[in-house]
C-alpha cells in the first residue's frame, strides 16, 4: 500500500521525531510511505482564527499534493480533523455563497481517504499489536479534535495496550481539554494555563512517568506546564512509543 505521510506544520517545524516515527512504524508494517516535499499548512490556522477565504487556497493545494494516494497520514488529530471536517464545510460556504461547486469538487477526493495514525492502523491495516515495546508507566491524554471531531474512541488505548512492557494508568478527568486550542491559548491566556494545570496534576496523580497523546500541540501545551510546575513526567508522541522496539527503543 502506498500512503503519503501528512506531517503537518508543527511537526515538520518543532517535532521532526514524530514524523521519522510514524515513517518507522508504517514501514515495519509493510506500508510503503512518501513524504510529498511539497506539502504546506492544511489551513487550519486561518480557518479558525476567522481567515476561511484565506484558508482555500492552502486546502487547494493540499489537494493537488495528496489527491493521487490512496491514503493520507497524519499524526495529528487536528489537522486530519480540518481535512475530514471542514473541507467539506468550506465547500458547502462556497456553493452558498454563490461560488459554485469547484471548490467541493476540488476537495472531495482527499477527504474520505485521511486519516489520523492510530484510525489508520487499527481501521485501515487491522492491527492493534504493532510490535512494539516500551518499558514504562503512561497515561493517555485523548485530544479534543480526536475524541470529539475524528471519533477515535478507544483506538489509541487498543494499540497501547499491546505494546509489550507498557503500564497504562487511567487518567483522570481524560475527556477534559488540556486548555490549549490552538489560538485559545493566546487570546484566554489565564483560562488557557488553569485548564493545563489541572490536566498535569490529574496526570502527576496516575504516578506515570510518561504523559502520550495524538496531537503534539496538546502536547506542546501539556509539556511547557510539566516545566512550569517542575514535574518528573514528560510528553510523548503515541508514534513513538508505537514505532519504539526492544531493539531500537526510544526514551
Amino acid at each position: 500500500m502506498r500512503v503519503a505521510l501528512f506531517l503537518t506544520c508543527v511537526n515538520d517545524t518543532l517535532y521532526p521525531d514524530t514524523g521519522r516515527a510514524v515513517v518507522k512504524l508504517l514501514t515495519r508494517l509493510g506500508v510503503d510511505v512518501d513524504f510529498p516535499l511539497a506539502q504546506t499548512c492544511c489551513g487550519q490556522a486561518h480557518y479558525n482564527t476567522g481567515y476561511r477565504h484565506e484558508a482555500e487556497p492552502l486546502a487547494r493545494h493540499f489537494s493537488d499534493v495528496f489527491g493521487e494516494y490512496e491514503a493520507i497520514v497524519t499524526p495529528s488529530g487536528s489537522c486530519g480533523a480540518m481535512v475530514r471536517e471542514l473541507y467539506p464545510r468550506m465547500g458547502e460556504r462556497a456553493r452558498a455563497e454563490g461560488r459554485g461547486d469547484a471548490l467541493a469538487a476540488i476537495l472531495a477526493p482527499v477527504v474520505p481517504k485521511t486519516y489520523e495514525l492510530t484510525e489508520f492502523l487499527v481501521d485501515v491495516l487491522g492491527v492493534t499489536d504493532v510490535g512494539a515495546y516500551y518499558p514504562h508507566r503512561v497515561t493517555y491524554h485523548p485530544t479534543c479534535h480526536g475524541l470529539r471531531s475524528l471519533g477515535l474512541g478507544d483506538r489509541p488505548r487498543r494499540l497501547l495496550d499491546a505494546v509489550r512492557g507498557l503500564e497504562l494508568a487511567e487518567l483522570p478527568g481524560a475527556e477534559e481539554c488540556c486548555g490549549f486550542g490552538g489560538t485559545f491559548a493566546l487570546k484566554n491566556a489565564d483560562v488557557s494555563a488553569a485548564m493545563g494545570a489541572d490536566k498535569v496534576r490529574n496526570a502527576e496523580s496516575t504516578g506515570a512517568e510518561v504523559l502520550c497523546a495524538a496531537d503534539n500541540s496538546c502536547l506542546m501545551h501539556i509539556g511547557g506546564t510539566m516545566t512550569r510546575l517542575k514535574t518528573g513526567m514528560r510528553p510523548v508522541h503515541i508514534a513513538e512509543i508505537l514505532a519504539s522496539t526492544e531493539e531500537e527503543p526510544a526514551l
